[in-house]
């Protein structure tokens, strides 16, 4: 690798790509983070982070290539001093991104349901503006550090690689430590913050490097900038197999999200898990690529876009779950089978770059914008198209067939046998793909008597069984069952307001049983349900939806549980919240944090009572969602739940008393009676009992350690794998 660059300084630039990389990549889960808890839990808010993310990169890319020579004309100054400049500023956007978010949130209150046109929008620019100027500055680095290697030496062709390399190893472990370390112990905002020190320490290493480089004249460094020839023929194709190379890796990877949720779950380690694998098959092939450099032996283009058109449909024909018994077996083949596409595109993206440019930062950077231009364009046409119309299957079938048309044009170049050979295979496979395959996403396929399927720019939502045996599964994850629990969320804060309540908040709609319970007593009932699929999917579950669903007294509005409280004015006798399960989920803590119960605590009437739902797993997250109520609500009470497993937490900033058999039954209506009986497990009597009379003294749910509670900034129910491995030893 020295030996290519052809000076002494290539350890350090490769160092600092490395950290520059590891910092992108810690942004960007951050920030996708923090983006939902701003904006909502939904698919368009992480597709516009990363388009907009790319979309930096990609103008920082054209803008430094476009400018580094006339700007260190200008100035006298090497293109180093540049890149330290756009390092510098990369790290206040460390800074700078949590506040423009909240200001965001302040200004968007009054824009409507999330599912409105205009606060997709808006909610849209909102992150747009937040996180743009930064995203364009790092896409700023490859040409600016490119140049400061022209300066230095004219003769090198293959930077762009060396510096690809190095950010792509960094992106990996940043992905990597991020979720699995740093948050957990520093949480996010001094996450941001060691980042942005990183940033600052990379841009103080560069400006070091300069005041100890030899400069060329500014004429020389920009003669050898402008004066490389392109070969002309080939520039259309390979500016169109960048571009749609980056729209199809981007898409697949919002379509992979959603596909192998089923088999890899809602936790944050998951997603973590396929970003990473995404990020290590792409340095894998960027590797393999200058290791071929070295050896004077590059793999010819033509014969890298025939294996990429046959890899492309493995992540489809292999992920089917009739062909592997077992979790861990189906979580390890999910991954494996997206690293072929990745280390194909690590090693042909820089191939390609380096051949367009040689070395031209100009060109790079035109030739790396027009990459990252599709990388933008891919993550919306996935949610808001390929997604809602066609499934995770059908989305990866469409998103391949342009590599595949890229290997039957190309196929000419390589003999005759491999030729028609990987026609054969990759023609087998789309056949395959086609008629055969089914997905983990969409069960319906599979011969289930009784199954719906919807979905929406949110999520895939799968209606399916018969009687009480229905369930409810969103992105493939089962989130509730017909269960007398989901009638006690409602029934037991009503129950214990002495005077009649008038309103009540659900926030999660699942299957409706909740709200359904709360318009039994006849009481104003608001719903706030974040995927439209759920809504509709209400008849399957209950016969007297659609008479519910007109119910005057009644409402369901599709927003974020958060930004709802943080919009309307209204306030309730009585807010119930049954966070989607597992408690481990990513977002979840969204749901359970002392910020959320501040803003529950504000639209609570005088003697309201607050419903909050754990539906049982570690003691210590237990522990810590206790904390964080009894932070916000001086009076506390838990109740353990008819099934005997998981706690009703009931919250008032007003004192309440406990709640007796025939309180309980006195209080409840009729009509509400009738509703809570439906599903005895015994009778009425002995259910109710079953819950009031087992309250849990609160001594019990607390830890004597203050610090282990919910914050928004240390989602403590989320992040747990050093705890867990801590106790574990």
């Amino acid at each position: 690798m020295l030996r290519d660059l052809r000076f002494a300084r290539g350890r350090t630039l490769f160092t600092l790509f490395f950290v520059s990389g590891f910092c992108g990549l810690l942004y960007q889960v951050v920030w996708v983070r923090l983006a939902f808890a701003s904006f909502g839990i939904i698919t368009p808010v992480i597709s516009v982070v990363i388009s907009v993310f790319m979309l930096g990169l990609a103008l920082g890319s054209w803008a430094g290539g476009r400018w580094v020579s006339l700007l260190t004309r200008r100035t006298g100054r090497s293109a180093i001093y540049l890149y330290a400049l756009a390092e510098l500023l990369i790290g206040l956007g460390a800074f700078a991104v949590p506040r423009l978010f909240a200001l965001g949130v302040r200004t968007l209150l009054q824009l409507g349901e999330a599912n409105s046109v205009s606060y997709l929008f808006f909610s849209a620019l909102a992150i747009s503006l937040s996180i743009f100027p930064w995203c364009v500055f790092m896409g700023a680095t490859f040409p600016l550090m490119m140049a400061y290697v022209k300066e230095q030496d004219n003769a090198s062709d293959k930077s762009f690689s060396f510096l690809y390399l190095a950010n792509v190893l960094g992106a990996s472990l940043g992905a990597l430590l991020t979720a699995t370390v740093l948050v957990e112990l520093f949480g996010f905002r001094h996450t941001l913050w060691l980042a942005g020190a990183a940033n600052f320490s990379v841009a103080a290493v560069a400006a070091a490097l300069g005041l100890a480089s030899a400069r060329p004249r500014p004429a020389d460094a920009i003669d050898a900038m402008s004066g490389l020839p392109v070969p002309a023929g080939k520039l259309p194709w390979v500016r169109t197999i960048l571009f749609t190379t980056g729209l199809a890796s981007l898409a697949m990877e919002v379509v992979w999200t959603r596909s192998f949720t089923p088999i890899m779950g809602t936790q944050v380690y998951a997603f973590a898990a396929l970003l990473v694998v995404y990020l290590i098959g792409t340095w894998i092939g960027s590797y393999r690529y200058r290791r071929a450099v070295a050896r004077g032996s590059v793999t010819p283009i033509a014969q890298l876009l025939v294996v990429l058109a046959i890899v492309s449909l493995f992540p489809v024909v292999l992920n089917d779950p009739r062909l592997i018994e077992g979790m861990r077996a189906r979580i390890f083949v999910a991954l494996a089978s997206i690293v072929p596409l990745c280390a194909t595109l690590g090693y042909l993206t820089p191939r390609l770059i380096d051949d367009y440019a040689a070395g031209n930062p100009l060109l790079a950077g035109r030739a790396y914008a027009l990459n990252v231009l599709g990388c933008i364009l891919g993550p919306l046409l996935a949610s808001y198209l390929l997604l809602p119309l066609l499934g995770a299957n059908g989305a990866l079938i469409v998103l391949a067939l342009p590599l595949l048309l890229f290997g039957l044009a190309y196929g000419r170049g390589i003999p005759a046998k491999w030729h028609w050979g990987a026609g054969a295979v990759a023609t087998a496979l789309l056949l395959i793909a086609l008629a055969i395959n089914v997905s983990y996403e969409n069960p319906c396929v599979s011969g289930a008597e009784a199954c719906q399927i919807r979905r929406d720019y949110a999520a895939t939502v799968v209606s399916r069984g018969e009687g009480r045996e229905k369930g409810l599964l969103v992105n493939g994850v089962g989130i509730t069952a017909l269960t007398p629990i989901t009638k006690f969320m409602a029934h037991l804060p009503l129950s214990v307001r002495e005077t009649r309540p008038v309103s009540a908040l659900v926030i999660c709609f699942g299957m409706g049983t909740t709200y359904r319970s709360l318009l039994s007593w006849d009481v104003q009932t608001t719903a706030v349900e974040l995927v439209p699929s759920v809504r509709d999917a209400f008849p399957y579950y209950h016969a007297d939806a659609d008479a519910l669903l007109r119910n005057p007294k009644g409402r369901v509005v599709i927003d974020d549980g958060r930004r709802f409280l943080n919009r309307t004015t209204e306030t309730y006798d009585v807010i119930v919240i049954d966070p989607p399960p597992p408690v481990e989920a990513a977002g979840s803590s969204l749901l359970y944090s002392k910020e959320f119960h501040e803003a529950v605590r504000r639209h609570l009437k005088p003697g309201g009572i607050f419903q909050s739902w754990f539906p049982g797993g570690e003691e210590k997250i237990e522990q810590a969602i206790t904390r964080s109520l009894v932070e916000v609500f001086p009076y506390l009470r838990a109740y353990r739940s008819v099934e005997e497993t998981g706690v009703h937490y009931l919250a008032s900033m007003t004192p309440f008393e406990a709640l007796t058999t025939e309180k309980m039954l006195s209080r409840i209506p009729a009509s509400g009676q009738k509703d809570l009986a439906e599903w005895s497990n015994k009778d009425l009597r002995s259910d109710v009992a079953m819950v009031v009379e087992h309250e849990i003294p609160l001594g019990q749910l607390l830890a004597p350690d203050l610090s282990i509670s919910v914050t928004d900034d240390r989602p403590y129910n989320e992040y747990f794998l050093l705890r867990r491995w801590a106790s574990s030893r």
